[in-house]
């Protein structure tokens, strides 16, 4: 970016009047304010989505059985107390489209891009503040819409997450597939939306609003990862919303891009030549890709907090970067994998087999690059810290199982059973929420100026760590045997009788793990106003986030930018006495930059 241009935007950002409530608090321009919005929304949403979680697995451990929470809670759904089939389905498809979309894609990239964009390449804004502020305000629109479809007559979409045809498609199939599934259609194309803007405004701000002396090989991995984030966002969230439009008009204006040959109740609809193999290739486009949308920022964020606290530069940099582009290219050019049973040429099958078990190449080198960085380390085990490692331990168990489902002959044995359930919620949910996790507890003094409680923190870790592995890890002998993901009960099955102890275990394990969620939210709450006053540079980081003032200003820096003459992993470098040297040190004489 030319210095003229750096100077119009810092000009643009230097003279802002007396802001409101509302403009300070609301409808903000200010790329730390919106982050903070993200987070709150997302975590709001988080807990919706975990308390679904925490309800059907109470009906997958006792069937039948009569709770009073599911009559408080789910009222007409739950006739004296007993659970209705028709809503455990809605349960787990709003589970997971607010867990996957609304608490890890926006909750985790919508917070973190926006804080450390413009902090960690020296930028006063982002690109387009009313841009960033419209995309928030979409995402909480989407998120009302969403919350609104559960308490519509007929119930909230049911169709599992994906939302496949025909169930989707028609609105007489059952009762979750009428305004609830329409409502679930617009809260997505809106989400979509929101997305595009806020990525279009991520690359542009990272290629255009550098500071002097950060060239692309002296970005923070943070950024690296928030940047490719940003662009397979824009390469495959359209996608998902062509399908979601397509299913529209199937759904309302008669149609049939998704439907032929449909009888209901002896009933023949006139449906005809549609496919919903087409609409699962639209979903998986984008649906693979997400995985990789909810993960990199979390992997992102877990190289700067190692590298940090391991007091050691981080190991292969530049690995690391082509890791991050390799996966981003590859995780488009996989999605097959979820569709080898939905009769696809075994050629095209033995195709994506091939690319799925490549992208197992960038993913292992982030792993051992991790473990190098540790090893020898000064490590200081904080919260952030904990969770970091915690995220890479499950990122290589959780990806061990994906060589097996990536591969179509193996697939097709453990296709829709609980070991694919296991799998992802570990690869990609258990590591994501790791991820954001750490992020708060290592970025929550930048955001409010204050420190979190250490000792809740260790005991959230702790209790989270040893659950996630409690719920996830029999899982996957369940779904070894056999039992089949979605069934609101397994009772009809005599063959799953002694896997019904298995199932009360992983319950039990759920609802401490939710339990400790709650001492999260405390402790979030309580020291964002009661919490130790932090100083500027408390982790005593490299990079230039904390040369930026505790005290919030539009603009991020008093005066002028800081420079940048160094890369953001100079820790515990020879020849000096600190055991880290901010980017915007100058070398001394005779100095190297290290050769990454």
């Amino acid at each position: 970016m030319s210095t003229e241009a750096a100077q119009v935007h810092e000009e643009d950002h230097g003279h802002h009047h007396k802001e409101t409530f509302v403009t300070k608090y609301i409808f903000s321009q200010d790329h730390k304010m919106i982050s903070k919005q993200y987070l709150i929304t997302g975590l709001f949403m988080g807990i919706i989505g975990i308390a679904m979680s925490l309800l059907f697995r109470l009906q997958l451990a006792w069937p039948e059985q009569p709770f009073g929470i599911f009559e408080v809670l789910l009222g007409k759904w739950a006739p004296d107390g007993v659970m209705d089939p028709n809503v455990y389905l809605a349960l787990v498809t709003i589970h997971g489209t607010i867990m996957v979309f609304f608490v890890l894609t926006a909750g985790l990239s919508g917070t973190f891009s926006n804080l450390l964009i413009p902090l960690q390449i020296g930028a006063r804004d982002m690109a387009s503040g009313l841009l960033n502020m419209i995309s928030y305000w979409m995402f909480f629109v989407s998120s009302v819409v969403m919350v609104i479809s559960l308490f519509v007559e007929a119930g909230p979409a049911a169709a599992g997450w994906t939302i496949y045809p025909p169930l989707s498609a028609l609105p007489q199939a059952q009762p979750g597939s009428g305004t609830g599934m329409t409502l679930w259609l617009v809260s997505m194309a809106i989400f979509i939306a929101s997305s595009l803007l806020g990525s279009l405004n991520y690359i542009v701000t990272v290629i255009n609003l550098r500071t002097k002396g950060m060239s692309m090989t002296r970005l923070p991995l943070t950024i690296w990862a928030f940047f490719v984030t940003a662009i397979i966002g824009v390469v495959s969230f359209p996608v998902l919303l062509s399908a979601a439009l397509l299913l529209i008009m199937d759904r309302s204006f008669g149609t049939s891009f998704f439907l032929s040959d449909i009888f209901i109740q002896g009933e023949v609809l006139h449906y005809q030549g549609g496919s919903p193999v087409l609409y699962e290739h639209l979903f998986w486009f984008l649906g693979h890709p997400e995985v990789y949308i909810v993960l990199l920022p979390a992997l992102g964020i877990t190289s700067e907090i190692i590298a940090t606290n391991a007091r050691k530069p981080i190991f292969g940099y530049r690995a690391m970067v082509a890791s991050i582009l390799a996966i981003a290219f590859l995780s488009t050019i996989v999605w097959g994998h979820h569709m080898f049973i939905s009769g696809m040429n075994p050629f095209l099958g033995s195709v994506f087999t091939f690319t799925t078990l490549l992208i197992a190449i960038p993913s292992a080198v982030k792993a051992f690059n991790y473990i190098t960085t540790l090893w020898k380390g000064n490590l200081q085990l904080n919260p952030a810290m904990l969770f970091s490692i915690g995220l890479v331990s499950t990122f290589i168990t959780g990806g061990l199982t994906g060589i097996i489902l990536g591969d179509s002959t193996l697939d097709i044995n453990v296709h829709d059973t609980y070991f694919v359930v296991a799998h992802f919620h570990l690869v990609m949910g258990i590591s994501a929420l790791y991820g954001l996790f750490a992020g708060v507890y290592h970025w929550f003094p930048k955001m409010f100026g204050r420190m979190m409680n250490k000792n809740l923190g260790y005991l959230h870790f702790w209790v989270t760590a040893v659950c996630a592995y409690g719920v996830f890890f029999p899982m996957h002998f369940i779904g070894m045997a056999g039992l089949p993901r979605r069934y609101y009960t397994n009772t009809a099955f005599p063959y799953f009788d002694d896997l019904a102890d298995i199932n009360v275990l992983i319950t039990v394990f759920a609802l401490v793990a939710g339990a400790a969620q709650l001492v999260f939210l405390y402790n979030f709450i309580h020291s964002m106003f009661y919490g130790k006053e932090a100083e500027m540079n408390p982790w005593k980081s490299n990079t230039l986030e904390w040369t930026a003032p505790v005290e919030h200003m539009h603009g991020n820096w008093p005066g002028e930018i800081p420079h940048v003459h160094r890369w953001a992993y100079d820790y515990s470098k020879p020849g000096f006495e600190e055991d880290f040297i901010p980017q915007h040190f100058p070398l001394k004489e005779g100095e190297e930059e290290l050769q990454h």
